[in-house]
C-alpha cells in the first residue's frame, strides 16, 4: 500500500513539474510548484512513517509552511508588483 501511495506522489510531482515548466500562464506555473512542494511535504511524512523516525514529520510541516509563504509573496509581487508596502514605508520614515 505504502509503494502505490509512493507510485502515485512520484507520478504527480512529474505531472506537476511538466506543467510548471510547459504552463503557459506564471500562475500554472506557480500552481504546479506549489502542487510539488506539497507532494514533497506529504513524501516526507510517508518516510517518516515509514522509517519510524518522527522527526521527519516536524520537517514536513515546516516546509509545508514554508511552501505556503512562498506562494504568498510570489502571489503579492505579482498582484502589487513588490512586496513591501510603500505606504507603509513612507509613514514609518517621516
Amino acid at each position: 500500500m505504502f509503494a502505490a501511495a509512493t507510485l502515485a506522489l512520484l507520478i504527480t510531482v512529474s505531472l506537476a513539474l511538466a506543467r510548471a515548466v510547459l504552463g503557459p500562464t506564471v500562475f500554472d506555473r506557480l500552481l504546479a510548484t506549489n502542487t510539488i512542494g506539497t507532494c514533497t511535504v506529504l513524501l516526507l511524512a510517508l518516510i517518516g512513517f515509514l522509517g519510524g523516525r518522527p522527526e521527519f514529520l516536524d520537517l514536513a510541516l515546516v516546509y509545508g509552511l514554508l511552501n505556503l509563504v512562498g506562494t504568498v509573496a510570489v502571489l503579492k509581487f505579482f498582484h502589487d508588483g513588490q512586496l513591501a508596502d510603500r505606504r507603509r514605508h513612507r509613514e514609518a520614515t517621516r
